[in-house]
């Protein structure tokens, strides 16, 4: 490894979902964030497609990762080493590249790092706002997942403190905005017209916030039911539906929630900092509403850009130099896929030997050519 422990040089890539993502990130500092996204190719399904998703992080992933080192200005024999998503996420999209990273990995004999999707959504924001505190209380919104965790260190130490029951926000968003003929995805366009209609014009339920709730856990799957039977009954009596009211009311009963389970688990923890991060904490609300609530519980509050909050390698590459920097063991070139790694590992270390001999009995002659 080159001389640079303290900053080490490290490649990352995304492709948990629809987002071929791969970033270059040199200690704390991003260096690149290339992404390809199939997103226009979902949208006439309505939702994401397992096998169209595969296919284009196999066509998009040598060319973005081209991307990205020509955007950082490195070569990829400088790198320190490569990491990747192994976990968790769509099975067939997540294998496009734990394939990729191991050939590059063995191609340059550098360390590979399995990292988690959700555990990167954290250490992601050491992009932004420096290293995290220890420990760091994360509310982690997508379209899969609504979380909140305690890290006492990102690379090793993720705690579950809630989690979804069943629907993500991020889902709730993309099916309330299917019911309104929105289209998909739908947090942005939700989010868009929400800004002009008003938050308080329909009351929907605020699930799982009575006293013999679960206090972290998360279920919008009423909150989306409520909302689909109350449009249904206004087109049903031929009435117009106030879009934007009801978009700003779905919105607000979502961040709601969000943000009172957040600013309660950092009371109860007793951390006075709260991280949000996924894609869903792009929206503009949620930042606004947490942004209020935690300066009036005396929390700091830390919000990537929206870009980095979505999809991307840049965070699956913080958490790879993080691996680094701390001497956390590099995974085996056997890594496998694991569509339901628990946020418990935030990587998957090897299996106890160096990986420079995890491939001895690979043919050694083709290696000189498999990367120039």
């Amino acid at each position: 490894m080159a001389d640079s422990r303290d900053e080490p040089l490290v490649l990352g890539i995304e492709t948990s979902c629809d987002e071929t993502g791969v970033g270059i990130v040199r200690g704390t500092t991003l260096l690149a964030d290339a992404v390809a996204s199939s997103v226009d190719e979902h949208a006439r399904f309505g939702g994401v497609v397992p096998e169209v998703a595969s296919r284009a992080h196999l066509e998009a992933m040598v060319p973005t990762i081209d991307r990205a080192l020509k955007e950082a200005g490195v070569s990829a024999k400088d790198l320190d080493g490569i990491a990747v998503t192994a976990g968790p996420g769509l099975a067939g999209a997540l294998l496009v590249g734990v394939s990729a990273a191991k050939a590059y990995a063995y191609a340059l004999d550098k360390p590979l790092y399995g990292v988690n999707h959700l555990a990167s959504h954290i250490c992601v924001d050491q992009l932004e706002h420096g290293p995290l505190p220890e420990p760091t209380m994360a509310l982690l919104v997508s379209g899969g997942h609504s979380s909140l965790l305690l890290s006492a260190d990102i690379t090793s130490d993720v705690r579950p403190l809630g989690s979804t029951i069943d629907d993500a926000a991020g889902e709730a968003f993309d099916k309330i905005a299917r019911v309104l003929n929105l289209g998909f995805p739908g947090g942005p366009v939700i989010d868009r017209y929400a800004r002009e209609g008003d938050p308080n014009a329909i009351t929907f339920p605020r699930g799982l916030t009575g006293p013999r709730d679960p206090a972290y856990d998360f279920s919008f799957s009423g909150l989306k039911t409520s909302v689909a039977r109350w449009i249904e009954a206004k087109r049903a009596a031929g009435e117009d539906v106030p879009v934007r009211d009801v978009s700003a009311s779905f919105q607000e009963a979502v961040v709601d929630v969000l943000t009172r389970k957040a600013v309660r688990a950092c009371k109860d923890e007793g951390v006075d900092h709260l991280m949000i991060g996924g894609g869903v904490a792009a929206n503009s609300r949620l930042r606004a509403l947490a942004q209020e609530r935690c300066e009036k519980a005396g929390i700091r509050l830390r919000v990537p850009r929206p870009k980095l909050c979505t999809d991307n390698g840049a965070m699956v590459a913080a958490l790879g130099a993080e691996m680094v920097a701390r001497n956390r063991s590099a995974s085996s070139l056997d890594l496998s896929a694991d569509s339901s790694l628990p946020v418990t590992e935030p990587h998957v270390p090897g299996r106890g030997h160096d990986h420079a001999h995890d491939h001895d009995h690979v043919h050694e002659v083709s290696k000189e050519n498999l990367y120039s």
